[in-house]
């Protein structure tokens, strides 16, 4: 059944974070995004079952992101729903990889799906290491990064998107916030190495 009132983001950020009408909250997610993040798995060799609890999965880990106070909207609810799918369902096939070789059953012919598969994850676990920085810089430097690594927008897009008068400017800009942001973490080995490993995913 369709809910009688669609609310925006923003409504439905507040209502899962002031614990306000939180179900029906919930279920305007489930009826908004549950067809793209069932479509996604399908498309990486999941199966509806697989779908279904894994898209339950996704729906606990954003409650929780609000709740916690780590997600205030500042991308869209379906970008930040389809990145967390992405994620768990990459470490799901991860998981799988890991147990087929334990068992001696990985095949040649499909060695360079598995390269891929192992790249996307390395890639997406660094991001998460990055976005976790972010609130070190300062707010320009958040939002370029952001905007760059988060939302993988193209230059051109992030630099029309905050008035920056040309694309080399823009690349100034963020090679000093990349630079700072190395600095701030030289003191911790293993975020250093994490860092430099997304950032060669530039």
């Amino acid at each position: 059944m369709r809910l009688a009132k669609s609310f925006s983001d923003q409504e439905l950020i507040e209502k899962i974070s002031k614990k306000k009408d939180q179900n029906t909250a919930i279920r305007q997610l489930y009826q908004e995004h549950y067809g793209m993040l069932e479509n996604y798995i399908l498309q990486n060799s999941g199966s509806h079952e697989e779908a279904a609890d894994l898209i339950q999965e996704v729906m606990l880990v954003f409650v929780k992101m609000v709740s916690d106070a780590k997600f205030r909207g500042e991308s869209s609810i379906k970008s930040i729903l389809y990145s967390i799918c992405r994620n768990l369902w990459i470490t799901e096939l991860r998981k799988r990889k890991s147990t087929l070789n334990r068992q001696g059953i990985f095949h040649s012919n499909s060695e360079e799906t598995d390269e891929d598969v192992t790249k996307a994850i390395a890639k997406q676990e660094s991001l998460n290491y990055v976005m976790d920085l972010f609130d070190r810089l300062g707010e320009q430097c958040k939002q370029i990064l952001k905007l760059f690594y988060y939302e993988e927008l193209p230059m051109k897009e992030i630099c029309q998107k905050l008035d920056f008068s040309s694309e080399q400017v823009l690349r100034n800009k963020k090679y000093k916030c990349l630079k700072t942001l190395n600095e701030s973490v030289k003191s911790s080995p293993e975020i250093y190495k994490n860092l430099q490993k997304a950032l060669r995913h530039e």
